[in-house]
């Protein structure tokens, strides 16, 4: 008998739903029967939300789409009211997973760029859960917050993203304990994926596929993620079989953080 993750039923928002790795999470959760309720900054006639919507469908799910900027601060209220009217008072998993690279450095980084990093990074995570509890909590609702590797290592510049990332391991920790039984939190920190944003970067290099060959020799598996692989971990994660799984943010990243160093010439 194979074994088969059911969210049959089951409604999941998820943000930051129109690329990348939410485009995979919406697309993996659709695939297991859930109603995706996805929101993004993109206009709802845009390209982006008519690709999510069409990549929702064609795993046979159904799909919602809003637009929000969850950097403001009434923005999770907003949403998660007009998801509820539009699912029936119905949400079962949150996946916090909008957010955005702020890479300043500790001394170039201003106040202003430090507080959007907070506000979109950290507290925005805070705020969208506050607002999901009163759903999450009548039908046993699973947070599943994303995280980064950086919450773990990180290097040189990547500041003020690596603090609030790592904040969130601490965000998951308390959710779970104040939180339990009724909802289950746990936070998933992917390394290296394999998404246009990281393509760009490989392109912002004179030889990109030398760059990408050098990134993927870091990796004990010899690859780099894919969003339909975190997907797959939400799914897992807010199904029963991870009934036993709260207050841990689990560390994806192919083995990278296992090297002392990083073995180059």
């Amino acid at each position: 008998m194979s074994l088969e993750i059911n969210l049959k039923g089951k409604v999941a928002l998820v943000t930051g739903a129109t690329s990348g790795i939410g485009l995979g999470i919406a697309r993996m959760l659709a695939k297991a029967g859930a109603t995706v309720a996805g929101c993004a900054e993109n206009e709802p006639d845009g390209i982006e939300a008519k690709g999510f919507i069409a990549a929702v469908e064609a795993e046979h799910g159904k799909a919602i789409y809003l637009k929000a900027d969850l950097a403001d601060s009434k923005a999770p209220e907003r949403l998660v009211k007009s998801v509820a009217e539009i699912s029936g008072d119905r949400i079962d998993i949150l996946v916090s997973n909008a957010g955005r690279n702020f890479f300043e450095g500790a001394l170039a980084c201003h106040e202003d760029q430090w507080q959007k990093n907070l506000d979109l990074n950290l507290t925005a995570h805070w705020r969208l859960a506050k607002q999901c509890k009163p759903y999450l909590e009548k039908n046993n609702g699973v947070i599943i917050i994303m995280a980064s590797n950086h919450a773990y290592a990180s290097i040189p510049g990547c500041f003020p993203y690596n603090v609030a990332k790592t904040a969130l391991a601490g965000l998951v920790r308390s959710l779970a304990i104040e939180w339990g039984p009724a909802i289950r939190t746990v936070g998933i920190a992917p390394g290296f994926i394999d998404t246009p944003g990281n393509q760009q970067w490989f392109d912002s290099f004179e030889d990109s596929e030398k760059e990408r060959k050098r990134t993927v020799d870091l990796h004990p598996v010899k690859k780099l993620g894919t969003v339909e692989e975190i997907g797959g971990w939400c799914a897992f994660l807010a199904s029963d079989y991870a009934g036993f799984a709260s207050g841990t943010t689990y560390l994806i990243d192919g083995g990278r953080s296992a090297l002392m160093q990083d073995n180059s010439d």
